[in-house]
């Protein structure tokens, strides 16, 4: 069809305009005429202003892909990839492009395309990242490590200050991309085995720091679906985790050990009967457990304290003697209580021993709690005592069973744990 057939009063050309537009036309070929019709298309999107004078403009350039928030973790026991997912959900609620991956799972030679980056990671050992950190953790000290100027980082790291390299991985993650260029926007956080809600803090503070950055980084950037979670989990995801446990029932301990023999080793079957928890090879059980309330008692009884004295759990009110039992650690040694027991309690041995620190971590080494509050029983204000303590934490066993086999149950090989201390009968906390 020519435009000449056109109505007149329909196009917006003039008859020799018209005339000129046939003329061109029919000397194109059907390739030629597709070229013609999307080169016109283009310049009149993109003229603008231009298209008064007359000038035709430049075709437009590519779009720019939105840079995510990429969060690497690296866990050992599932507590970093709990708070990494933590930040991904406080993130992509705030409309923030988020990409939640496994170290494990990276692959270190796109670290030199990110531009915003936030690393939690565990430390394992004396020191030691994880497992599936070691890969990345090496990159980062190699010849092929990238220039990372312009990358914007944060660094949360998860420890126990019991050992003596309290959170090395995440130090050593943190020198490391200041060292290749990257810039650190959020102040690094190294914290204990109580660290809900330290974390929980850190957590929105970084999602402060990076909100405005990311949005502006990206307001030129080609529209996209809307933010989302690249951690995709095919399987329903149960209730039940380290802040909401599941209660379930012990069925089976049996002593799997020789009567003869000097170990204690017991086989343990627990029901996960309507938990809808799932595990898979190489996984470790959580278990939480009560403190012996005997012992409980002998301890309240040397520091002269009445076990019915309200005091605070947080923000919760309590009896004493039940805190005590359900909700603090006092069967395994550290140097936090020792330092402040002694400050609470005035005691100058204790005040010098945590001034050496290879002394102290002998000291708490073959101790619990019990223990120091036997050799040091003071005077203490009850909630000063409970000021000392840190939150008692899930003792981790590696599973030894399938629950291809086993189905809604978990089995467990331990070993009991039983010595001698200060004339009293000592065991494990589990």
């Amino acid at each position: 069809m020519f435009l000449s057939q056109i109505p007149q009063g329909v196009s917006p050309l003039s008859p020799e305009q018209t005339q000129q537009v046939d003329l061109l036309l029919g000397s194109l070929t059907p390739v030629q005429q597709a070229w013609i019709s999307g080169y016109l298309a283009a310049s009149a999107n993109g003229a603008g202003s231009n298209a008064v004078s007359g000038t035709v403009a430049a075709p437009a350039a590519p779009a720019v892909e939105p840079s995510p928030l990429t969060i690497l973790y690296g866990s050992q026991t599932g507590n970093a990839k709990s708070v990494a997912s933590d930040l991904a959900a406080k993130a992509k609620a705030r409309g923030l492009d988020v990409k939640l991956l496994d170290m494990g799972d990276y692959k270190p030679k796109q670290l030199k395309d990110e531009k915003f980056l936030a690393i939690v990671v565990s430390t394992y050992g004396e020191g030691e990242p994880p497992e599936n950190a070691e890969k990345l953790h090496a990159f980062l000290s190699g010849k092929k490590a990238p220039k990372l100027n312009g990358t914007q980082v944060a660094v949360i790291g998860l420890g126990d200050s019991s050992y003596e390299f309290f959170c090395q991985t995440a130090t050593d993650f943190e020198e490391r991309l200041s060292a290749l260029g990257a810039e650190v926007i959020v102040e690094r956080a190294l914290l204990d085995v109580d660290y809900d809600d330290a974390a929980a803090t850190w957590v929105d503070g970084a999602v402060d720091a990076y909100e405005p950055l990311l949005k502006a980084a990206n307001q030129a950037a080609a529209p996209a679906a809307a933010p989302g979670l690249s951690l995709v989990s095919s399987a329903e995801e149960s209730p039940y985790n380290k802040k909401n446990p599941f209660v379930a029932e012990v069925a089976v301990v049996q002593k799997i050990t020789g009567r003869d023999s000097t170990k204690d080793v017991r086989h343990v079957e627990i029901s996960l009967e309507e938990s809808g928890l799932h595990y898979r090879a190489g996984d470790a059980l959580g278990v939480y457990f009560n403190n012996d309330g005997e012992e409980v008692d002998r301890a309240l009884a040397l520091l002269k304290l009445d076990g019915s004295s309200e005091i605070k759990v947080g923000s919760e009110g309590k009896k004493l003697r039940d805190a005590l039992i359900e909700d603090f650690e006092l069967t395994q040694g550290y140097p936090g209580f020792v330092q402040k027991f002694a400050d609470a309690t005035a005691n100058a041995t204790l005040k010098k021993l945590g001034e050496d620190k290879a002394a102290l971590r002998e000291y708490i080494m073959d101790r619990q709690i019990f223990d120091v509050i036997h050799e040091h029983p003071a005077q203490i204000d009850a909630q000063a005592l409970i000021d000392c303590l840190r939150k008692v934490q899930p003792r981790l066993y590696s599973i030894a069973s399938s629950q291809a086999e086993v189905e809604e149950e978990v089995h467990l090989t331990v070993g009991v744990v039983a010595f001698e201390a200060n004339e009293q009968n000592r065991l494990g906390g589990c």
